[in-house]
């Protein structure tokens, strides 16, 4: 209940530009670095939705400064705009590896990835940043995002609704539906554009969706749960598919959202696993 509450809450002031920083080169990045630096599952999707709101966070501050500068100065938009965007360009991947650093210290793990470790390899890509530069970088994260970053990720979802699936009598092996869930959940991360293109084009049975319609469709994009039991249903399907009716019943009873949705993002996911058109 508290997940499902903390979800809507999110979705209903959810920011216009909600995913632009879960572009899949930034997504994969995250992934291989804190593969490189063997932390836990629950880090790099916790530094994949930390990026995200920090990096929307300080574009919307950006804009803000930027229109003050513009009606204070009367000067024209373009280059004090060029210079803004350079700040965000120019400290991408030190922010990047901040946040990662941060999620390794909130997931309770006994790797923690610290600041000899994130300049060793900042270095490795030729940054020069110091000790305090990076110390400073994450200060602005934790600033920015007002110090709430224990923020729930879409793996917290799926593990406590195979949870409540199994104290609910849906028995099913745990430990490979739990790899398998893990592993679609990396893959919808790395085509998630892919994915929920193909599930708008389903949703509104058109294959050239307007700009209001994938505008409205931000809050389908974004719902954590709505993945959760999507990559739950699909990973039923692979394994054992003679049980994939049963759970998608029991995901809808537990979550409310209704049994079509279900088998549409089920097909979506498939589709681009598969890679063929046929249903």
């Amino acid at each position: 209940i508290h997940l499902a509450t903390e979800n809507e809450q999110y979705l209903s002031e959810l920011s216009d530009q909600a995913g632009c920083f879960k572009e899949t080169r930034t997504v994969e990045f995250i992934f291989l670095l804190s593969e490189k630096w063997h932390l836990d599952e629950s880090a790099r999707y916790q530094a994949v939705e930390l990026l995200e709101r920090f990096m929307i966070k300080q574009v919307e501050q950006i804009c803000k400064t930027s229109r003050e500068n513009v009606k204070s100065r009367e000067q024209g938009q373009g280059s004090s705009w060029s210079s803004l965007k350079d700040q965000i360009y120019d400290t991408f991947v030190l922010r990047l590896v901040s946040c990662i650093q941060l999620a390794s210290k909130l997931s309770l793990h006994y790797n923690i990835v610290n600041s000899d470790t994130a300049l060793k390899f900042l270095q490795s890509l030729k940054y020069s940043y110091t000790k305090q530069e990076l110390l400073e970088s994450e200060l602005a994260v934790l600033k920015s995002l007002h110090f709430q970053i224990n923020v729930s990720t879409p793996l917290a979802y799926v593990e406590l609704l195979l949870e409540v699936l199994g104290h609910n009598g849906c028995l099913l092996p745990s430990k490979p539906l739990h790899e398998m869930c893990m592993q679609l959940l990396d893959f919808s991360y790395l085509t998630r554009d892919s994915i929920y293109d193909t599930l708008l084009k389903i949703a509104i049975e058109n294959s050239t969706p307007s700009k209001l319609q994938v505008a409205k469709f931000l809050t389908v994009k974004e719902d954590f749960m709505l993945l959760a039991v999507g990559i739950i249903s699909t990973s039923v399907f692979i394994l054992n598919p003679g049980h994939w009716k049963q759970v998608v019943e029991h995901l809808n009873y537990i979550t409310g959202i209704t049994s079509q949705s279900i088998l549409e993002f089920s097909y979506a996911v498939l589709k681009h696993i598969v890679g063929s058109t046929t249903p």
